[in-house]
């Protein structure tokens, strides 16, 4: 397959000169490389096979299994609530420095990374953000996040805001 760069219109290919127009179709067993910059405009599917070439040029990476799968931003005082998220349904005070998040969509397995961090408690005490999720056996849940606050005396605190990202493969 062969394409040529013809002006608008001057090309009598029996597709239609409006914005829909399918131009170009390619299967699975043609292969398709493109040179320059590509405008891309409308919803597309990026398959789980995507990969993209590091900054360096050394490393190509599945474009997918590097993407965060869901985050939060919540405010953990009174009473609480999602400032802003992805991929979670729902948030729960499960008591003092005690938060679950529900995820939107499960995860694969129980093996999801959950990098979280923690801004000031009221009264401007330093909180610390941990996971909860018990770490001998990863007992948690594929659609559950445990999260809590602490202060430097160890003690569980409500904190001003507690953000995390979930990193993993989802079900």
């Amino acid at each position: 397959m062969a394409l040529t760069q013809v002006n608008r219109g001057g090309l009598n290919t029996g597709i239609s000169d409006s914005s829909d127009a399918t131009f170009l179709t390619a299967t699975s067993g043609e292969g398709v490389t493109l040179a320059g910059t590509l405008a891309v405009t409308g919803v597309h599917t990026v398959g789980n096979n995507a990969i993209y070439t590091s900054d360096g040029g050394a490393v190509a990476q599945n474009l997918v299994q590097g993407l965060a799968k869901g985050w939060h931003t919540l405010h953990g005082t009174g009473t609480i609530a999602t400032l802003d998220s992805l991929n979670v349904a729902s948030i729960v005070d499960s008591g003092t420095g005690n938060y679950g998040i529900l995820f939107t969509n499960a995860f694969s397995n129980k093996n999801f990374s959950s990098p979280s961090s923690a801004a000031f408690a009221t009264g401007g005490t330093k909180t610390f953000a941990y996971d909860r999720t018990e770490s001998d056996n990863r007992s948690g849940s594929t659609s559950r996040h445990n999260v809590g606050g602490s202060n430097p005396s160890g003690s569980d605190t409500d904190a001003q805001w507690i953000n995390s990202a979930y990193l993993g493969d989802l079900a």
